[in-house]
């Protein structure tokens, strides 16, 4: 059983997705904070796997509660997902520098929701395509003279396969959308993208988007 811990300021959302996942027969919510701050006292009260984190919050924010959860517990202790409505804003790259091990829209469905907390839960990444849009779009802005040579270094050992499947990433297609268009089992597409990860050095899906585009992978 998967248990989550949803902090979310506004108190219609937190019940929204609890909601949700009370509907999913491997996820359980573990407790609900409000803001950023409790969220790291209660990680320090109860057992949880993985935290939903908004990232606007009055007080201690997304970011700065990502951080200081990273100071207190590895991710392989406790993984966080983003949840934020904003696609193209900077406080997504922000939370990804943080420790953050996924970005997920706000108006993502029940499915998709859940697919993303068991990939995450499971040491992977989660990053749907408005997130991923906006941490390309962050990546992108910022202005670097030529490509990282050691991160193109990195991206020069993946076979054919695992750049095709690293690319599908970043558009933002999950497992399932990748196999389909790729005629693979989801669960190849996975193990391309964890050999992926691990020849780059990426601790999960969205670092793993923003490493290829800082090592000038885009074809």
């Amino acid at each position: 059983m998967i248990r989550v811990l949803i902090v979310d300021d506004q108190e219609m959302i937190r019940v929204g997705l609890r909601a949700i996942l009370a509907a999913q027969p491997n996820i359980t919510v573990a407790g609900e904070a409000g803001d950023g701050l409790e969220a790291v006292r209660l990680l320090g009260e109860l057992d949880v796997d993985v935290v939903l984190m908004d990232i606007r919050m009055p007080g201690v924010d997304g970011v700065e509660a990502t951080r200081r959860i990273r100071q207190l517990f590895p991710a392989e202790r406790v993984r966080i997902i983003v949840l934020t409505t904003f696609e193209h804003d900077e406080t997504v790259f922000a939370a990804l520098r943080a420790g953050a091990n996924g970005f997920l829209s706000k108006g993502v469905g029940p499915a998709e929701l859940a697919a993303g907390i068991e990939d995450v839960a499971a040491g992977g990444g989660a990053l749907s395509a408005t997130a991923a849009a906006a941490l390309i779009g962050r990546v992108t802005d910022e202005r670097q003279p030529e490509v990282d040579a050691v991160l193109a270094d990195r991206f020069s050992a993946l076979t054919p396969k695992e750049r095709e499947v690293v690319l599908a990433i970043a558009s933002g297609l999950s497992n399932q959308q990748i196999a389909e268009a790729m005629f693979l089992s989801p669960y190849t597409v996975k193990t391309h993208a964890n050999r992926a990860m691990t020849k780059v050095m990426a601790r999960d899906r969205a670092q793993l988007v923003a490493f290829a585009y800082r090592a000038g992978l885009s074809s």
